[in-house]
């Protein structure tokens, strides 16, 4: 996207705060700080931007097809005709536009990088701040199903006391979020942007809630240990302890002695290992030649995400039971028209680390284990990764994207998992 065409993205105030009223959410005042100023903001794609997307898939130079008859070689060719054939001629991206248009949306400053985030308070008084990350190949969108049944729970089968202001920002290079323009912005980074942003709107007590990358971020935040942290939940924890983690490194057979939920965690990570990591390895050691065919081709960029789609969904491997074609083109559509695949890819190469290996967290810390995750945490490993684990529970529906795939089970969960800080 050129710079003139992000700079279309900024409306005025007084339109926003009228879609804000439109939803009947409680809109988050635009605080003015010291240190920072908080604008509100608002998605316009040109439409020439659409108009040059449609004319690129029109114009697709397909490759020739794999030569198994299944998605070992990645996503079929099959596939992706179909994909984006509906991509090109049914696909709406206005409507997802109004989607986010209809949610308080901001933009503040924060060590010197642009921050784009949704800021939905609860009607509830007594509400509890959270702070919600997004992963890869994800982004705000993931979360736009669970907005209204936490901050309005009673409306969603709860009650007044699992209400929660929501905080949801765009990574750094990620969304309508700035571009790192230096090396620097690692999760470490990335969480202490997230306790300014909490301080810069007020909140002086909070939780924060993350899947993928998001995880990552709560888990280094908690290792901060900021004093308006009150605790974590986590859907994708890092547990796999130090002995696992070489066995799993050396190539070596599972040690005789792990229970069974050990041993099928242990199969998992070594397929992750063996078959499952190469995209991280691209990304990690090579982003910016990744970035070069995932700028220039929305079909390439389309095929890179919707593999990890079906990889990473509880759909067997078909994430159209998990997610319609149009949420799934929402997101790889965000990533094109904001040209931030390849800014979103550097984030891998900024934390060159294992980001299953087992954490040291002592604050308060909550799990839940989905089926389709990459691997399924047994509790043994997550006592002693999390010391002060308060809520643990293994789910029997939902994958990686757990709030974009199961609304309702991650909303019962979250509330779950922080419901003894509000005894």
């Amino acid at each position: 996207m050129s710079e003139h065409s992000r700079r279309t993205f900024l409306a005025a105030s007084a339109g926003a705060a009228g879609a804000v009223a439109a939803t009947g959410l409680a809109a988050a005042p635009a605080v003015a700080e010291a240190n920072g100023s908080i604008r509100r903001f608002r998605v316009n794609v040109p439409q020439r931007d659409l108009d040059d997307l449609y004319r690129r898939l029109a114009e697709t130079k397909w490759p020739s097809p794999e030569t198994v008859g299944s998605r070992d070689q990645g996503v079929r060719l099959e596939t992706m005709r179909s994909l984006v054939q509906y991509w090109r001629t049914r696909y709406d991206w206005r409507k997802v536009e109004a989607r986010l248009n209809a949610l308080p949306q901001f933009m503040t400053t924060i060590d010197g990088l642009d921050i784009h985030f949704l800021h939905v308070r609860s009607k509830h008084a007594d509400a509890l701040p959270m702070v919600v990350t997004h992963g890869w190949p994800g982004s705000v969108l993931e979360l736009l199903k669970v907005i209204e049944p936490l901050t309005d729970p009673t409306k969603h089968g709860g009650s007044a006391k699992d209400a929660f202001h929501l905080v949801v920002p765009s990574m750094p290079g990620y969304g309508f979020s700035g571009k790192p323009t230096t090396p620097g912005w690692n999760p470490d980074r990335i969480a202490r942007a997230w306790q300014t942003l909490m301080a810069r709107l007020g909140y002086e007590h909070y939780v924060s809630q993350g899947g993928d990358w998001g995880s990552v971020v709560s888990d280094v935040l908690a290792q901060q240990k900021p004093p308006g942290l009150l605790g974590i939940h986590v859907n994708m924890p890092a547990t796999v302890p130090p002995e696992i983690a070489r066995a799993l490194q050396a190539g070596d057979p599972p040690p005789a002695d792990l229970a069974p939920d050990e041993l099928t965690a242990f199969k998992k990570m070594n397929a992750l290992y063996t078959r499952g990591s190469g995209y991280a390895g691209m990304m990690v050691t090579r982003p910016q030649t990744v970035g070069y065919s995932l700028a220039d081709s929305p079909v390439g960029l389309a095929a890179w995400m919707y593999d990890k789609f079906a990889d990473w969904t509880y759909s067997d491997g078909v994430p159209e039971r998990s997610l319609t074609r149009d949420e799934m083109l929402d997101d790889i559509s965000l990533y094109w028209l904001t040209d931030t695949a390849n800014s979103a890819s550097q984030l891998y190469y900024e934390n060159n680390a294992n980001n299953f290996n087992a954490v040291d967290v002592s604050v308060p810390a909550a799990i839940t284990v989905f089926p389709g995750e990459i691997y399924q945490a047994p509790r043994s490993w997550a006592e002693r990764a999390y010391h002060k684990l308060v809520y643990f529970n293994k789910v029997d529906k939902g994958g990686h994207f757990a709030a974009w795939e199961e609304p309702e089970l991650f909303t019962t969960e979250v509330r779950a998992a922080f419901r003894f800080l509000r005894r």
